[in-house]
Parts: structure tokens; sequence; C-alpha cells
């Protein structure tokens, strides 16, 4: 069967043991669209929200990959790996910590956590997709080679524990992009003497975006609903930008690629970067405003 131009969003709920590729081809394939994206890698352990880019859609995938996310983090102590979590191979064994009651171990594992919020240093990873030499570093390190890698700055907006049976205990996190929570876990265990690695993972929103809205790639390959009803609009991933509304005319002109002169109140001529649709809902693409003008951004066709 011929695929055919879908241009939306889906999100999808990505199960564990799945690459994120792997699911953009399951999505790709039940909808038999004819270009599909995602908005930046969930690891084959991970389960979770993955926002699938369908057609004019792709356009906009990296205002995502640049986006805040929020994790469910089940973090093993006493033991490390040499992936960071469950799917590599114990390296080391630490004996744990005792402690005299729960609430003990609580007040241990919550004086942990002020050195892991805000702006902090992480080093990446080498089971990682960061290049060397035009190579992933995964690469080198299934070769059983070391690489020097720097520190990057990241920020954890938010960090606590939701559950604790230890020697497990699970966090919710808020951070930055470029943020590895199997290093997070890997660096909370040396903080509290006793090692620590991931053994499970669940992404619960990225951006604006948020889990409850996903759906499983069963519910969308079973064809439960219509495949519209699994489908965002495309400017569903602009949600946070300040939405702008122009006449026929101008939005003629911003589709070719003109500037077009646009009187805006001063108070949002602070915001620069604009959601443009044509009256009464049409999306057009992003626009810039800069000393009124309105100068066209990211742009979708028009054209099916």
């Amino acid at each position: 069967m011929k695929s055919v131009r879908i241009d939306g969003v889906v999100l999808l709920d990505k199960p564990s043991g799945m690459s994120s590729q792997g699911a953009v081809t399951a999505v790709k394939r039940a909808l038999n669209a004819d270009k599909a994206g995602h908005t930046g890698t969930l690891d084959p352990m991970a389960t979770g929200l993955l926002p699938i880019c369908l057609g004019e859609a792709t356009k906009y995938s990296q205002d995502l990959l640049d986006a805040d996310k929020t994790y469910i983090a089940q973090v093993q102590f006493g033991q490390c790996t040499d992936t960071g979590d469950a799917e590599g191979l114990v390296t080391q064994e630490f004996p744990l910590p005792i402690f005299a009651d729960e609430a003990a171990l609580r007040l241990a594992l919550d004086a942990l956590l002020p050195g892991f919020t805000g702006p902090i240093s992480q080093v990446p990873p080498m089971y990682s997709a960061l290049k060397r030499d035009g190579k992933p570093l995964y690469e080198y390190a299934r070769a059983g080679v070391e690489l020097e890698r720097a520190a990057r700055e990241i920020t954890i907006h938010a960090i606590r524990w939701t559950k604790i049976q230890w020697p497990e205990a699970t966090l919710e996190v808020s951070c930055s992009k470029g943020t590895y929570i199997r290093v997070l876990a890997e660096d909370l265990g040396k903080t509290l003497g006793c090692g620590a690695h991931l053994v499970g993972l669940r992404r619960t929103e990225v951006g604006h975006l948020n889990l409850e809205q996903s759906f499983t790639i069963e519910n969308i390959q079973q064809g439960l609903q219509e495949s519209s009803s699994y489908i965002l609009p495309v400017d569903a991933l602009l949600q946070t930008l300040p939405h702008l509304t122009i006449d026929e005319q101008q939005a003629k002109r911003l589709g070719l690629g003109q500037r077009v002169p646009l009187s805006i109140p001063s108070i949002e001529a602070l915001v620069r970067i604009y959601r443009a649709t044509a009256a009464p809902h049409n999306f057009i693409g992003t626009a810039d405003w800069r000393s009124g003008v309105l100068h066209p951004k990211r742009l979708i066709s028009q054209t099916s």
C-alpha cells in the first residue's frame, strides 16, 4: 500500500526493549505515513513518553529536543554496572550502609538530594550516542576503550524520592535537556558510598506534553480507534509559544517567505517567536518578530 502524507504528532508510550527509531518505524508503518521522526531518544530499557513527529511536524522536532523532561527512575544501591543500568554487567559490589530505622534511611537519602538540585556538572557515560571522531561512544565502550569525557552543565529543576524499598528507591526527576538519569543514579550511589545503578526508567513529561495523552503501540497497530484520533496537530509541539493570528494576505506573503510589517502590543513584543496562524485557525509556522516586522522562521508546506 502506498504511504500517505500525514502531518501531526503521535504521543507514544514506548515499551521497554524497543529502540526509539524502532518505535518511529512501528508508528509510521501502522499509520501508513510517508515521513516520521522522533524528538529525542529514549533508551531501549526505558518506557514512557516518546513524541513522534509525522510529515511537516518533523520541522519542529528540535523544539522538543531542547525541552525539559520528567522521569520516574528506579535506583538500585549496592552495585555498579558497566552501562550504569540493569542491561550492563555488574562491575562492583559494595556493602550497604546500615540504618537504625526507616526514618534514618529516609533522612540519609533525602540528604543526598540538595547536592543534585539546580545547576550541576555531569560527565556523559561511555555507553551513549555522543560521538568522538564520527563514532558513537558506545562503540568504543563495547571495544573496551575508555575515553576522557568533559563534564557538561545540566539543571535538575526538581528531584524527590517517591518510594523506598531498600536497597531500591524510586525518584521523580525534572531536568534540562542532556541529563543522563543513569549517571544521576551512579552519582547518588557514589555520594552515599555504596554505588548504584538504574533498574527502571519511565519518562512522564516532555516539555508541556505528558504521558496521560499517550497511546501504546498495540493500540495504534490494532486500530482500535480511527487513526486520526491518535494524531495531534502539528502545532501541538509549540503550545508554549505565544499565538499570533494574521489575515489571509499576510499569511500568503509569509508563506512565500516574505517579511510582513506588523504592529504587536509592546507587552507581547518582548517574546519574539510566534506560532502564526491564518484566520481563523490554519497553522502556518513560526515567525520571528523584530522591530515591527514579522520574519518567517519555519513554515509548513500548505500543499498535500
